[in-house]
């Protein structure tokens, strides 16, 4: 007989909808390349290109739209990451690499998954178009409508088939409530758009400015760096202190957001597939643990095989007990990871915006400029990859740490073993009793007390140099003594006789430096933002490499500093411009005869020379024209 959940299991997994995702899919890109095509041609060039172009038909019409500026965008930073999120499922199913939309041989499966990542975005393209459109009465209208298609079929294909074969019950529902979430908000935004640019077309409402050249956090930050500092900080919370200070005068770029947000929504779903792949593993061990003991009750006539099987049996559940346990600190890990990336990336550029680049290695004080550009489309996917592949990395590495804490502390205990543990490490009084156990017993023993003696003689090193072999402190207020060296000649002699012991020691040193290595690598696999690799070998860290390539690009665009600069640039030439053009227009609109071009031009030709003399030695002269007579005439004046 099999049990309800099973059976429910089974009776969900032959559930067939009308709805098939994959195919509704393909046939988005047909509403999606049309609200592309609609939003390019109402978006207008600002150069017109040669006559020669046969797409002069068009005039300053169809321009190639641009769905996220991933460098410069610090509005609607909250929308472009719900819209990331949206896209969470179908990454989900590139990175299992389950989403295939042609079948070609194995040695091409690269071009297909080009092909398919592609697809994906292309269907995902109208979210961001229409949230970054200039044109928001229509595109909220097709944004809208597109969203809402997307809701609808979500919404039809779970209600179909809401549960499954490895959850039973709502596993459906499981999987795509966050992409349900994501797009009830884009429906919210959507109408808000609408409604805020239908004020605006009716005259209620005044129209916003267009996007700033300069951000207001950015301005500020470059007011703060002009303001004296103040001479009394400010006394700082122990949350601002140990955890996180919020800065006004920064903001993280959308491009951060939405790889955040989206990196949230597929650690959970990775999460919940792991889940459903261990509750099939567990079944099939519950089928394998019951015909196993089914094969030794046949076989075993005598009983020997009886402890085996016992051991077996508490292995299995041991491990899976282990493995269910550590989800959550490996989760946990991985979201602290994504927050602690983002104060990273705060703490990095303003090390940058302020000239400092001793936190990077060397080679990497000026990066290849190509491969800082590529870094910006690396770094996004780069970052959500190495976080899926982190935790199930941290998660084997935790749960292997549990199951030897199992074995060597907690079964023991269990089994009304642990005095007996405790003695067979030294740990106990009864040191005699320990070398009349079995040899495991005995040799844990020396292992134990080989590690302690090892240990105990390095302190030890320490403490001499520290106490006969180094001159007192200069003042009672240094925190340690100078360095240098006093009875030179017991010096000499001690490290003599330790230079024997310390080559046996640096065996242990070694196999303790690969051990925390290998625990640092893969407790650090998730984190791009700091590299794994040895001093001298950080170029082959391609994932650091992104990261580092990121940071100079948004530099080197996104400086406050340097933004500032150049709006003040822009600002003084639009004045300029403005004024030349309000005066030529002066100029054009009076009453009297109208000025010619030509005698305008030689007019302040003839200002120009007068107020810098030193030009009019640099003129050529035009025979024929009078050039020569009106250069000595500007020269006569100028001298009296």
């Amino acid at each position: 007989m099999l049990s309800p959940n099973s059976r429910t299991r089974q009776l969900n997994g032959t559930c067939v909808g009308s709805v098939d995702l994959e195919l509704f899919l393909h046939y988005s890109l047909i509403p999606s390349l049309f609200i592309i095509l609609i939003l390019s041609f109402l978006q207008r060039r600002e150069h017109r290109k040669q006559r020669e172009d046969t797409s002069h038909l068009l005039g300053n019409r169809f321009e190639i739209i641009i769905p996220l500026d991933f460098v410069g965008t610090f509005s609607n930073r909250w929308s472009y990451g719900i819209a990331f999120g949206a896209t969470a499922n179908k990454v989900m199913f590139l990175f299992s690499e389950g989403y295939q939309p042609l079948q070609i041989p194995q040695w091409a499966q690269a071009f297909v998954l080009l092909i398919g990542g592609m697809e994906v975005g292309l269907s995902h393209f109208p979210f961001f178009a229409c949230l970054s459109s200039e044109f928001q009465l229509l595109s909220s209208v097709l944004g809208f409508s597109y969203s809402l298609i997307w809701f609808a079929v979500t919404v039809l294909y779970i209600t179909e088939c809401p549960h499954g074969q490895f959850l039973g019950r709502f596993e459906t529902v499981l999987f795509y409530w966050p992409s349900l979430l994501c797009l009830a908000f884009l429906l919210g935004r959507f109408l808000h758009m609408f409604v805020k640019s239908l004020r605006v077309h009716l005259g209620w409402e005044l129209q916003t400015e267009e996007k700033p050249f300069l951000e207001v956090h950015q301005a500020e930050h470059v007011k703060r760096l002009l303001r004296k500092p103040p001479l009394q900080e400010t006394k700082k919370s122990w949350f601002q202190t140990r955890i996180y200070e919020w800065d006004p005068c920064f903001q993280f770029p959308s491009r951060m957001i939405g790889t955040t947000v989206l990196a949230f929504i597929c650690l959970y779903l990775f999460i919940v597939i792991e889940f459903c792949m261990f509750v099939y593993v567990r079944d099939e061990l519950d089928v394998f643990e019951g015909e196993l003991e089914s094969y030794i009750a046949s076989v075993n006539q005598t009983g020997t095989l009886t402890p085996v099987s016992l051991q077996v049996k508490e292995l299995m559940s041991v491990t899976k007990g282990v493995w269910l346990v550590t989800i959550l600190p490996a989760s946990l890990t991985c979201v602290s990871y994504l927050f602690h990336i983002l104060a990273c990336y705060r703490k990095h550029m303003k090390r940058l915006w302020a000239g400092k680049k001793h936190f990077l290695p060397l080679k990497f004080h000026n990066p290849s400029s190509a491969e800082s550009v590529v870094a910006i489309a690396r770094y996004s996917g780069w970052q959500i990859a190495y976080m899926l592949w982190g935790y199930l990395i941290i998660h084997v590495v935790q749960s292997l740490c549990g199951i030897l804490i199992m074995y060597s502390l907690v079964l023991p205990v269990i089994h009304n073993q642990g005095l007996e543990m405790l003695q067979g490490l030294g740990i106990g009084t009864h040191w005699k009793r320990a070398w009349t156990r079995p040899p495991q017993d005995r040799l844990a023993l020396c292992f134990s007390l080989t590690i302690a003696i090892v240990l105990g003689l390095m302190v030890l090193q320490v403490w001499i140099a520290a106490t006969f072999f180094l001159q007192p402190k200069m003042s009672a207020a240094d925190r340690q003594k100078p360095l240098a060296l006093n009875n030179r000649k017991a010096f000499h002699n001690f490290n003599y006789f330790l230079f024997f012991y310390n080559v046996l020691l640096g065996l242990g040193a070694c196999l303790s430096r690969l051990l925390i290595s290998c625990v640092l690598g893969t407790w650090l696999i998730a984190r791009i933002d700091r590299t794994i690799m040895q001093n001298g070998y950080e170029g082959a860290d391609m994932g650091f490499s992104a990261w580092i390539g990121m940071l100079y690009v948004d530099h080197y665009h996104t400086n406050p500093v340097l933004v500032s600069f150049c709006h003040i640039l822009i600002t003084g030439h639009r004045e300029r411009k403005l004024q030349r053009s309000i005066k030529y227009w002066c100029l054009n609109q009076s009453t009297g005869p109208r000025i010619s071009a030509r005698s305008r031009t030689r007019w302040l030709l003839l200002q120009t020379l007068v107020n810098n003399p030193r030009l009019v030695m640099l003129r050529k002269a035009r025979p024929g024209h009078g050039s020569r007579d009106f250069t000595q005439i500007l020269l006569t004046c100028s001298e009296s």
